[in-house]
């Protein structure tokens, strides 16, 4: 298990080291047109990057099962966040999204998100096989999916809802939810969120490009077509490091939810092929350690944290080369971004912490057996 979670580390540590580079060539244009110096950006990155490994460490330190005893006073404050950010935030491009603390540009939704699924780790243990009841198990983890997932709605932020409870859903089938009752609920749901998509004008426009990209043989948008462009013209091995075109004005915001495309661009086909692997790489051993956990509680949020790691990873590849809708999800490790990177860096501390702890349990369980048997 040690050599497991070393490996998670190295992992997550190399995406961060492929991101600084990706972050350095995909802004150095952009900022340098803002403030006069192709550093700034790179630099504001680096000290995300720095306290997200900070922040990796300590969480890997701290034992999980404190996690059972605050998951619900952390729902209840996330929930007033998202509330205060309905009214108090500024307005960006339609959205009220962000909150500017100074020295970080801090989004709710993305701390929502991660305090959920622990919270319904945490339900989904203490109900047990209740979790099969919808009255009386399944109806009560409804309630906190069904209110997070409507207030980063009304940010208005919709693919993040969607996304909050797609994971949430996965989360309840592993942890034992019946499928005729997640089904019924998931239909009504789809129903309801295609709904409110129309209602919304930016989420409507996008839903429309995608659409009349597939049926007119266009592109979904002109950030859509740059994105491919810079995939395609990294080739098998890419056209070096620092060397992308695209992040000159080509590709608008290059160094955020698009920044997939100039890892293609750069180190071209094998080298995004790789960056994937190292997705699945993560999800592959949050199963592992989720298969070890000694409680059902560190099994399933083990389970949730790489499968959000793998699932926004592929979300946002299928996005760059046009299979999805755009959406504001960012490439996990590798983005420009804050909330983000520090959020997934807290996650692979925790998995590597569930990883850790079951391994000091099993070395302790033989220490026992060998005394015994002396």
């Amino acid at each position: 298990m040690k050599i497991v979670v070393r490996s998670l580390a190295v992992i997550v540590v190399v995406l961060m080291i492929i991101g600084a580079a990706m972050v350095f060539s995909a802004s150095g244009t952009f900022s340098a047109s803002k403030t006069d110096s192709i550093y700034t950006m790179f630099q504001s990155h680096i000290w995300k990057v720095l306290i997200a490994v900070g922040a990796m460490i300590l969480f890997s330190l701290i034992p999980y099962k404190h996690y059972r005893d605050y998951s619900k006073i952390a729902m209840v404050i996330v929930i007033f966040i998202l509330i205060l950010t309905f009214f108090f935030a500024p307005e960006i491009k339609g959205a009220k999204r962000w909150i500017d603390l100074g020295f970080l540009q801090f989004q709710p939704s993305s701390l929502a998100k991660f305090v959920l699924l622990t919270h319904l780790a945490v339900l989904i243990e203490k109900k047990g096989e209740h979790i099969q009841d919808f009255k009386n198990g399944l109806f009560y983890l409804l309630v906190w999916i069904g209110l997070v997932a409507f207030l980063v709605m009304l940010q208005p932020n919709v693919s993040t809802s969607l996304i909050i409870v797609m994971l949430s859903f996965i989360l309840l089938f592993v942890g034992g939810a019946r499928i005729k009752h997640l089904a019924s609920i998931m239909f009504t749901g789809i129903v309801s969120a295609g709904s409110v998509m129309m209602l919304f004008s930016h989420s409507r426009e996008r839903i429309f490009d995608f659409v009349k990209g597939f049926t007119k043989g266009g592109e979904i948008n002109i950030q859509v077509l740059q994105a491919k462009i810079g995939l395609g013209s990294g080739g098998l091995f890419g056209v070096g490091i620092g060397q992308s075109r695209q992040s000159d004005f080509f590709l608008p915001e290059a160094y955020g939810d698009f920044i997939f495309s100039i890892v293609g661009e750069e180190i071209g086909f094998i080298g995004t092929v790789l960056v994937l692997f190292a997705y699945l790489s993560i999800f592959l051993i949050g199963l592992i350690v989720a298969k070890k956990a000694k409680d059902k509680f560190g099994q399933l949020l083990a389970f949730a944290f790489s499968v959000n790691i793998v699932l926004s990873a592929f979300i946002n590849a299928a996005v760059v080369t046009g299979l999805f809708p755009t959406t504001g999800i960012t490439l996990p490790f590798i983005s420009f971004g804050g909330t983000s990177i520090i959020l997934f860096a807290i996650s692979v501390g925790i998995i590597i912490n569930i990883g850790i702890e079951n391994q000091k349990r099993k070395d302790i369980t033989l220490v026992r057996v060998n005394d015994q048997t002396v």
